[in-house]
């Protein structure tokens, strides 16, 4: 029971975070926070965790593609684009990404409920993108088409790290995060500015350092730190479907503390995008029940 409410805590903090993002939005510039995040995450960090059993080639990509490119990309969307709720259900897709891009690189299979997953899926965002269209509240074109460029970011963190072996995860995050600062840094500077950075440190209050305190100590050192110890003590199949709740604690966090409105159409869209990632991740489990 101890574990299990662990891994409530982590996803959690995961889902939560997107309205500690949008906080801390409030008063930094995106890009310039995400250099914060991934800082925070690698310092003082590194000086206690070794770094992880892969190739710095390996562990580079993985700090640009999900510091710089998804994290930055997010950042971006959340801050008039894209609502906090939505944000936490569409970057979810990078799971369909995933299974795209190890198909085209790999060689993988396609199953057939991973074809009814997608298509249950892509019927959730064509509802979000209809709604983007049509009325731009909640998200935006710009926002939808941010989020998804992030996921697919995501998708391509995932396929690296995947060519990274077993490795210890919290360390890999670690040192990851430490290549991510850098360009982060850079390209704050370049399309933010230093006149806005300057402005947005100024007006930081005690709440904008816990928020990236929350991001960087507790979505990141905690959260993976603690997810890589349940998945080194139990199956996969027994941890991975509480990512499932991510969205869900995203989508309620923001319409509690944000009070973002959450029509029919966002509801439906939810549960058509939850629905083809639960098919995804809970078939092969229900099949190998039901075959015995």
């Amino acid at each position: 029971m101890r574990h299990l409410l662990l891994g409530l805590a982590v996803v959690a903090v995961w889902g939560t975070n997107f309205v500690v993002i949008k906080y801390a939005l409030a008063h930094l510039p995106p890009l310039a926070l995400a250099a914060l995040r991934f800082a925070l995450a690698a310092f003082p960090a590194l000086l206690f965790i070794g770094r992880p059993a892969a190739s710095w080639r390996n562990v580079a990509a993985y700090g640009l593609l999900i510091g710089v490119a998804q994290f930055g990309l997010m950042f971006i969307a959340m801050t008039r684009f894209v609502s906090p709720g939505l944000a936490s259900l569409v970057v979810q897709v990078q799971v369909f990404f995933t299974i795209g891009l190890a198909m085209l690189l790999a060689g993988e299979r396609v199953r057939v409920f991973q074809v009814l997953a997608m298509a249950l899926s892509v019927a959730g965002m064509v509802l979000i993108g209809w709604h983007a269209v049509t009325e731009g509240a909640s998200v935006t074109p710009l926002g939808l088409v941010l989020m998804l460029l992030a996921a697919l970011a995501w998708a391509c963190g995932n396929i690296v790290s995947r060519a990274a072996g077993r490795v210890d995860a919290l360390g890999y995050m670690v040192w990851s995060s430490l290549f991510a600062v850098p360009p982060l840094v850079a390209l704050s500077l370049l399309l933010e500015g230093w006149p806005a950075i300057h402005a947005g440190l100024l007006s930081a209050t005690w709440g904008t350092w816990v928020a990236v305190l929350w991001q960087s100590v507790g979505n990141t050192l905690f959260g993976y730190g603690a997810w890589a110890w349940l998945l080194a003590r139990y199956p996969a199949a027994s941890v991975t479907p509480l990512a499932l709740l991510v969205p869900v604690f995203g989508m309620g966090a923001s319409a509690l503390w944000l009070r973002e409105p959450m029509p029919g159409w966002k509801i439906g869209a939810a549960l058509l995008v939850l629905g083809g990632l639960a098919l995804n991740l809970l078939w092969p489990r229900l099949r190998a029940v039901l075959a015995r």
